[in-house]
């Protein structure tokens, strides 16, 4: 996405800056004093999906946002790299070139499994991890088979990120879209998503990670992770079923579970004071 056209409305766009750090240039938004607190958003989104949550953590954290490879403002730099595995590793080396030592991660849908690999990866079992809705299971029977095989032959076809972009970025198609989820957010919300999704190179990125996306290594050493881990599930979340979230949560070492019955994917958009807050109690806990 072209940052000036975009800059004049981005939530937090004075706290944006670029940082080439091989293979991708990266969109990063980072501000406030403390300790460090990093953001990683799930598939099609960016850091807008963040800005109230940091806006409340921001006031006694040093928080950090990070566009994906080629989601937002992040320039794809190579797209054999949109995997779990090669974004974690991307991330960690963009994390050292810049000195940032999180003392939390938190991740929304696919960007929990993101930070749970990281802190798989890294050993640092001290990195608490707050997953919003995780996307941490494959799919099962026929389609597990069947939609990777279809995002795969989607990602291949150069003209498939146009047609979705002019497709889905109508008004109405946005706003049907979102609420598939369960979650409903505000007109400004719904504005930011339009123009994510409108976007030929950001459909793409996204595709290409769908495409590229295993959770295999990652659940295999699921039970083998030490950090202390905070799940939070909406109910009403239509995109990632909560049962095995919660499923998961009861087979790791040091994980706990909280789930909000009116909520839906988009958690952390709907309610961000009350997602803030439970992200503080653990925290301090």
């Amino acid at each position: 996405m072209n940052w000036d056209g975009h800059k004049s409305y981005w939530p937090h766009s004075a706290h944006s800056s670029f940082v080439d750090c091989s293979p991708h240039r990266w969109h990063l938004q980072r501000w406030g004093d403390g300790d460090t607190l990093l953001f990683l958003h799930g598939a099609g989104a960016s850091t807008h999906s963040w800005r109230d949550l940091m806006g409340d953590l921001g006031q006694d954290h040093h928080v950090v946002a990070v566009d994906l490879p080629g989601q937002g403002f992040t320039e794809l730099g190579a797209r054999n790299r949109c995997g779990l595995s090669q974004m974690a590793e991307d991330i960690s080396a963009l994390l050292r070139s810049q000195d940032i030592m999180p003392a939390a991660i938190i991740g929304h849908s696919a960007g929990a499994a993101i930070a749970l690999q990281l802190v798989s990866d890294r050993a640092e079992t001290q990195i608490k991890v707050i997953s919003i809705n995780g996307a941490l299971a494959n799919f099962q029977g026929v389609a597990g088979w069947l939609f990777p095989m279809l995002a795969k032959v989607l990602a291949l076809n150069p003209l498939t990120a146009l047609a979705f972009s002019r497709l889905a970025a109508g008004r109405g198609s946005v706003a049907n879209l979102i609420q598939s989820t369960g979650s409903r957010i505000s007109e400004d919300g719904l504005q930011y998503y339009r123009a994510l999704i409108s976007d030929r190179g950001h459909v793409d990125a996204a595709l290409q990670m769908m495409s590229q996306w295993s959770l295999d290594g990652l659940l295999a050493r699921l039970e083998q992770i030490e950090n202390p881990v905070l799940f939070l599930t909406g109910a009403r979340d239509r995109a990632v079923p909560e049962a095995t979230t919660l499923k998961l949560a009861d087979q790791m070492q040091a994980a706990q579970a909280i789930s909000y019955l009116d909520l839906g994917h988009l958690a952390h958009e709907e309610q961000p004071d009350l997602i803030a807050g439970a992200i503080r109690a653990f925290l301090a806990a």
